[in-house]
């Protein structure tokens, strides 16, 4: 007697299977059909004119982008090859094969929705009792734009381009006036190349107008940062103080030859990521809720420094439903701490935890253990927070920030896979972004619900 399973490929089922008995119940899968079914999804579906044939519903295809990019897959070619080979994506297309270019059309077409959308899971998880705000966690993340590093033009390399094709140009247009050509000549068509440098001078014209630009507002913002300090040395003068240091020099303006801008992706920005390197990137922000690691907010930016993040937060929030519930508290490190980010959280009603230095990891067992210092008797809310992050009800308090926001992050990164946009343009990764942390939010509240 044989000791194996049957093996029989080829007898036919009595009756049709159902694809509702493909998966298990508790699976994942499921869990993504019976969230995207509770949506809005009427700003999606008024966008079908009704026109040529049947397109697949909404419903379908965010099922489909919202788990592959939970479970890994991004590329919608890989989608589409998923629905025949992967029970779970067949089951979620409904046993439909929704082709590439419908899936990316679909992901570029409806970015904008996701914001309200994202917003729905999260009133959602909130009835499910899986959402309680209370505490949130700030942080910012690094992900590589789709362009690479090697495609970027610095203004000064731009200059020295413009200039030697122009004298190539001057040349060869010399040489086609020029009657008596030698030999040097044969086999050169001399129109086509002065094409060519006339096209490669128009994209350097380009690249060096918007590093000029980016110059414009970057000079706006230190010209003004340059205003606040000598308005403050001033200040103190006539209070009978002499200023620290030496007075600030007044800022160069203009662009500079390093400045640069990527010719793939010119919305991204070279920023300094993990092992003291440098690559395309853009700085991807998220929000946290300690209490279940769901993602509250997020936003991209272009900017490297994480000091000008705070009012886009609280800025979203005010435009969030009521029902949601605000945030009492917020946490962040010291690259977000300025005097006008904790005035601007006060005047928002949630209490600033924002690490005002760097503070080592292992205190003394006595400090630890120290009686809370008196409370200060000034009413300015930087000493207040300062005394907070003192007191060891302020020190457990912000001592969740680390294990909440960072590994957020690390499970989108490296078990998720998401390191990498695949759209380009702010405006694309930002909705690209959005829909990774939605991802993320269902995978978080399809666990919390299980258990």
């Amino acid at each position: 007697m044989s000791r194996f399973i049957p093996v029989d490929r080829q007898t036919d089922y009595l009756l049709p299977p159902s694809v509702d008995e493909w998966l298990p119940d508790d699976h994942l899968a499921r869990f993504v059909v019976d969230v995207v079914e509770q949506l809005d999804l009427s700003a999606l579906t008024r966008r079908y004119a009704g026109r040529g044939h049947k397109a697949h519903h909404p419903a379908v295809l965010l099922s489909l982008l919202v788990y592959g990019y939970a479970t890994g897959v991004y590329s919608s070619r890989k989608i589409e090859r998923a629905t025949y080979d992967s029970v779970a994506f067949r089951y979620l297309a409904a046993n439909t094969h929704p082709d590439h270019d419908t899936l990316a059309t679909f992901r570029r077409r409806f970015l904008p929705e996701l914001e309200q959308l994202f917003v729905q899971v999260l009133l959602l998880a909130r009835e499910m009792k899986l959402l309680k705000l209370g505490t949130i966690a700030l942080d910012g993340t690094k992900l590589k734009a789709n362009a690479s590093k090697h495609r970027a033009l610095s203004y000064g390399h731009a200059k020295k381009l413009e200039a030697q094709f122009k004298a190539e140009v001057k040349a060869l247009t010399q040489r086609a006036e020029s009657a008596d050509r030698d030999d040097a000549a044969d086999g050169m068509d001399i129109p086509a190349e002065i094409a060519r440098r006339e096209q490669r001078l128009a994209a350097i014209a380009e690249a060096k107008a918007k590093i000029e630009a980016r110059a414009e507002e970057r000079d706006a913002v230190e010209q003004a940062a340059y205003q606040e300090k000598v308005a403050r040395r001033e200040a103190q003068r006539k209070a009978g103080k002499t200023p620290r240091g030496r007075d600030p020099e007044p800022p160069t303006g203009g662009p500079r030859d390093k400045d640069q801008v990527n010719l793939t992706d010119p919305q991204s920005r070279i920023m300094p990521v993990t092992g003291k390197a440098f690559d395309q990137c853009y700085n991807a922000q998220a929000a946290v809720d300690t209490d279940t690691l769901l993602v509250t907010h997020v936003h991209v930016t272009q900017a490297t420094n994480d000091k000008q993040q705070v009012m886009p937060l609280l800025t979203a929030w005010q435009g969030y439903p009521e029902a949601l519930g605000r945030p009492s508290c917020l946490l962040a490190d010291t690259g977000y701490f300025s005097a006008a980010n904790v005035d601007a959280c006060q005047a928002h009603g949630i209490e600033p935890l924002l690490a005002m230095k760097r503070d080592v990891h292992h205190l003394p067992v006595f400090e630890r253990f120290a009686a809370d210092p008196p409370a200060p008797a000034s009413e300015d809310p930087v000493e207040q927070m300062a005394h907070r992050l003192k007191t060891r009800a302020g020190r457990a308090l912000y001592a969740l920030r680390k294990h909440t926001v960072e590994p957020v992050f690390g499970i989108i990164k490296h078990v998720m896979g998401f390191r990498q946009f695949s759209l380009r343009g702010l405006d694309k990764v930002s909705g690209e972004w959005r829909l990774a942390t939605l991802a993320w939010n269902i995978k978080r509240m399809h666990r919390l619900a299980a258990g």
